[in-house]
């Protein structure tokens, strides 16, 4: 899919989020950190303040379509340089 060029990382991450939203589970925010020297990527994301579900309740299922998806776009653009992607809510780690 097309993104911006002026942020392709956060404007990917935000396509893959909005296609996962749903009526009980929003993401509201997101950043990225990316480590240039390990290549590694930190995707910290926030719930809405009224998510009637949270990570930890997504089935598997859930877990692999929005997480894989996540992983999968920022590892496959090789160009990124990123070879390890991390997911944290709030700063947390989101443990799958």
């Amino acid at each position: 899919m097309a993104v911006s060029a002026e942020q392709p990382i956060e404007a990917a991450v935000g396509k893959v989020l909005e296609a996962r939203n749903s009526a009980d589970f929003t993401v509201a925010g997101y950043r990225i950190n990316i480590n240039p020297s390990t290549g590694v990527a930190t995707v910290d994301m926030r719930l809405t303040p009224g998510s009637q579900r949270r990570f930890v309740s997504m089935s598997s299922c859930e877990q692999f379509s929005l997480f894989g998806s996540l992983r999968r776009t920022l590892i496959e653009n090789r160009q990124w340089g990123i070879e390890e992607v991390r997911f944290t809510d709030r700063g947390e780690e989101i443990i799958l």
